[in-house]
């Protein structure tokens, strides 16, 4: 991937979480953040080129503020120098997670079964999303984090005019991005995921908006469902704490 498609990415990525203060520090976005959400409280390089000069000034600076510092490093030859460094810190990686993208044109034909698209998540999104099977303080979290994200829309999508599978859609600067993908366990498996998807899609095709990215932990089984829509491995990354 060039390497303005990488910062590209990255910077939509933070933007989407809102976190409440983002330095960058030596090339690299910082943001601040005490919540649960990993992308908004762990620094990330804006180029896989990147050496580990300033891993120590970007600790200290969690440090000084009194949060955990946290990266999130693409698993590439170009930063094994940084993965030595923060090793050699006492950091270590966790939680796989795979960056994948895909393009809105593929996306919004993914689904023909209908699903609503909200401008702000009502009680029936809610409850999905911090209902049985999620971790509600996590999920409190989440929306709070999202919804603060500029021009984020919510799909729902269920049988009988219920809400039972959610998504968020955010749009940065040039990608749209697919968060906080939820479907209640008692309806899983009706297709309820890829109608929210392709909603989604359709209204960031009416936006004009081309690519679209989402972020899925490697152990994650919906990993299938978005191969499915269209979208390919464009890095894998991991957490280092």
């Amino acid at each position: 991937m060039r390497p303005a498609a990488v910062e590209a990415l990255e910077r939509d990525t933070v933007a989407a979480v809102a976190p409440p203060q983002t330095l960058e520090i030596g090339g690299w976005l910082v943001p601040l953040d005490n919540g649960t959400i990993g992308r908004a409280r762990s620094a990330a390089p804006l180029s896989h080129d990147m050496g580990p000069e300033a891993v120590g000034e970007i600790e200290a600076a969690y440090r000084e503020r009194g949060l955990k510092p946290a990266f999130r490093v693409a698993d590439v030859p170009s930063l094994a120098a940084v993965r030595e460094e923060l090793t050699r810190r006492g950091f270590a990686p966790e939680q796989p997670t795979i960056f994948k993208t895909a393009f809105i044109a593929e996306l919004a034909e993914f689904s023909e079964t209908s699903a609503r698209i909200l401008s702000e998540p009502d009680d029936a999104w809610g409850a999905v999303f911090l209902g049985e099977g999620f971790d509600p303080a996590d999920g409190a979290h989440r929306i709070a984090a999202l919804t603060r994200s500029p021009g984020a829309i919510y799909g729902a999508a269920g049988e009988d005019g219920e809400t039972q599978g959610v998504g968020v859609m955010s749009f940065g600067a040039a990608w749209a991005g697919i968060h906080g993908m939820r479907t209640a366990p008692a309806h899983r498996g009706k297709g309820l995921a890829a109608a929210v998807l392709a909603a989604m899609g359709r209204e960031a095709r009416a936006r004009g908006v081309e690519r679209v990215f989402l972020q899925v932990e490697e152990a994650n089984a919906a990993r299938r469902i978005y191969r499915k829509a269209g979208f390919s491995s464009a890095w894998r990354y991991h957490y280092w704490r």
